[in-house]
């Protein structure tokens, strides 16, 4: 069934009585061709992009929980692609690209708004660090542009432009950036793997795998055993726990990111504002509350829940620029386990062990990168070469000291 403005108006007509569910509820069969363990965004991605652009049909998504209930559902929803590294950048572009055709493309409502995305500076070193980033973007065929205060000035006037220790200089703008419906795009990835033929597994958590000889062969879960020629894992936060049930032991680290939204205010926020002396992101969803988030926990945990002192420094950042906000009142906050790796960036790889496939690391760019974590990691498990903007995206880096770290703080993921 296809959604249109024609199918709601006459499903309003006859009392909506002939939607149909979105998605199938099948029973695990005993074999497929791939299995992709983790129903988030990653995982229904990649089986979206397996059955529609590789017709790779026989595939099994098996999910621990519901859909959604992961990362796809605990984050702050924004999309940009402003990275400056060339490992990264043309990644990240090619998935806002996919981004701006998503909602056409499976035909589903992901609420899709390419608001801005805004990155301040406070200094004139800062300014250069950016300068140098916005022409890494544009040679890599993104877009960015730099505001100077004035401009600021007349655009964001609430801003607090004259803060003692934290003046706003200016900023980077990237324009297409922007926001996503986080839950919306499980749902609509999930309905196209389902209408091309993906069986989509709830409720059947993954228990060990079935290796002989050095190959995967299948899976043990909740629900029976599931035999496949390929494995693919994409369980974010809980990557070490199911690669250790194979013998694997990753360079990667879970910690919890909070994000909160405050009571519902009028519209302030044109796009997404981030905070250039700490680490602070603020939008404004459709319901008027401002959506925001900061730094990891500071320990590792693999809770869906943080603590108070992150709370008190996500409030302290966002003050400093925005005192305005200092009487709004927070209505809840949530916590996503991420999976942070040495060097900040992801890996989508093949693993020593035959048949199984690794997609994770993605420390905070998770979200805006499912478009393409899908489709690349798609065309590894359809071809068992890399995607051309993920060939740097290996597990083996590290040995080759070919590190991606954007952010250059070296090989210790809680600075990530």
């Amino acid at each position: 069934m296809r959604y249109s403005g024609f199918k709601v108006f006459l499903e309003g007509l006859t009392g909506n009585r002939g939607w149909k569910t979105a998605w199938r509820d099948p029973k695990p069969r005993s074999d497929y061709d791939i299995i992709i363990i983790g129903g988030g965004g990653h995982g229904l991605s990649t089986a979206y992009y397996l059955s529609k652009v590789y017709g790779v049909r026989n595939v099994g998504v098996l999910e621990k929980a519901w859909l959604g209930s992961g990362n796809i559902g605990r984050n702050t929803t924004i999309i940009r692609s402003n990275y400056m590294l060339p490992g990264n950048e043309p990644f990240y572009e090619f998935s806002l690209k996919l981004w701006e055709g998503l909602e056409q493309d499976f035909n589903y409502n992901a609420m899709i708004s390419q608001r801005s995305i805004l990155n301040l500076f406070h200094s004139d070193q800062q300014r250069d660090a950016f300068v140098r980033r916005a022409n890494s973007m544009i040679l890599a065929g993104a877009d960015a542009e730099l505001a100077d205060e004035a401009q600021l000035r007349r655009e964001l006037p609430f801003l607090d432009f004259d803060n003692s220790r934290f003046p706003i200089k200016g900023g980077l703008y990237q324009r297409r950036g922007g926001t996503v419906r986080h839950d919306a795009v499980a749902w609509g990835y999930a309905r196209g793997a389902d209408s091309h033929g993906v069986d989509i597994i709830q409720n059947c958590e993954v228990t060990g795998f079935h290796i002989e000889n050095g190959a995967c062969k299948g899976v043990h879960t909740t629900r029976g055993d599931v035999n496949a020629k390929k494995i693919a894992v994409c369980v974010a936060g809980s990557s070490s726990r199911v690669m250790a049930m194979a013998g694997m032991r990753l360079p990667i680290e879970s910690h919890v990111l909070q994000a909160f939204v405050s009571e519902g205010l009028k519209p302030v926020l044109p796009g997404v504002i981030t905070f250039g002396a700490g680490h602070f992101y603020v939008s404004q969803s459709d319901k008027g509350g401002l959506v925001f988030g900061g730094d990891i926990d500071g320990y590792n945990s693999y809770a869906q829940r943080g603590n108070l002192p992150v709370v008190e420094d996500v409030a302290e950042s966002g003050m400093a620029i925005m005192p305005m906000i200092g009487r709004a009142r927070l209505l809840r906050s949530w916590g996503g386990i991420m999976d942070m790796s040495m060097d900040g960036s992801p890996f989508i790889d093949k693993t020593h062990i035959g048949g199984l496939y690794f997609n994770g690391g993605w420390c905070y760019g998770g979200f805006k990168a499912t478009p393409a974590s899908g489709y690349c990691y798609a065309h590894l498990l359809a071809t068992d070469e890399p995607h051309p903007v993920a060939k740097e995206m290996l597990l083996n880096r590290f040995e080759r000291g070919h590190l991606i770290d954007e952010k250059g703080q070296g090989n210790q993921p809680n600075l990530h």
